[in-house]
């Protein structure tokens, strides 16, 4: 059974730095993808950033230039470097897994709070 498991969140000041980790386990093979969501309050749920098995990596507008994704597949961990973050920034971020490439369903984590004050 594939386990993913959320790390790091916290709050941070406007301009600061946080990484996030996720912990993952249960899938001998190798993901489609590995991504990073998030949610706000009454937002819907969107993309921050993309990492496919091939190691492309595509990050969404409003994180782009500041976000870093990353996999150490030795650890079985996924990063979230952020940077120079913003109060729009808050949420919940979430891990998620694409096992096939074939089909768009994921596996999601439980999610870690990031909150940024200004």
């Amino acid at each position: 059974q594939v386990q993913l498991v959320e790390s790091g969140g916290g709050s941070v000041q406007a301009g600061g730095s946080l990484s996030l980790s996720c912990d993952y386990s249960g899938y001998p093979y190798s993901f489609c993808s590995m991504d990073w969501f998030r949610q706000a309050p009454g937002k819907e749920r969107e993309g921050v950033a993309y990492l496919d098995s091939g190691g492309s990596k595509v990050y969404g507008d409003s994180v782009k230039g500041r976000f870093t994704i990353s996999k150490d597949s030795g650890k079985k961990t996924l990063y979230l470097q952020m940077n120079s973050l913003k109060p729009e920034d808050t949420a919940i971020y979430y891990c998620a897994a694409r096992l096939l490439c074939s089909t768009s369903t994921r596996i999601w984590g439980q999610g870690t709070q990031v909150t940024v004050s200004s």
